[in-house]
């Protein structure tokens, strides 16, 4: 979803985001039973929040670094306004290492970030994605440290309040 949808969380969706967040492996009967609520209750919020993409998923989250690739970059990327992002994308899609891919304002037209066991390793990722016809350019810069990882709960609890 691209903020094409507004969906109104109130108290016990939040409530119910936390718990999944906190123990993903939680069943519905035991989230019922935590949050106090009816078990249809649970899950008819549940499908809600998966109806309307406020919960995309419910797989495990993978740290690349404990699986070998301990090197994380972001780079962004220029295209040829001829070829379009289609065939960039495309591209992209293919590179294992390319973990997400955003267009973006500015200078530069697509945002990645990206993933590699090495600095050397590093190299041969961008030689992958620079070799698209379609890239005119490429910037990188290698994170040194993670000071706040992705999170959503903040943003979740927050919507709440907004109201």
């Amino acid at each position: 979803m691209n903020g094409e949808q507004n969906v109104q969380l109130d108290a016990l969706d939040v409530r119910l985001i936390e718990l999944l967040a906190e123990e993903p492996r939680i069943g519905v009967l035991e989230c019922s039973r935590r949050l106090g609520v009816a078990r249809g209750t649970v899950q008819a919020r549940l499908d809600k929040l998966v109806e309307r993409r406020v919960i995309e998923g419910f797989g495990p989250e993978i740290a690349p670094a404990a699986i070998g690739f301990g090197v994380t970059s972001f780079v962004t990327l220029e295209i040829s306004q001829r070829h379009g992002h289609d065939p960039v994308t495309a591209h992209l899609a293919a590179i294992p290492e390319v973990l997400e891919a955003h267009t973006i304002t500015g200078s530069s037209d697509l945002l990645c970030r990206i993933v590699a066991r090495s600095n050397t390793d590093l190299q041969r990722v961008i030689d992958q994605i620079v070799s698209s016809a379609g890239i005119t350019r490429a910037s990188t810069i290698i994170a040194l440290a993670e000071q706040i990882p992705y999170r959503t709960l903040p943003l979740v609890r927050s919507a709440v309040r907004a109201l």
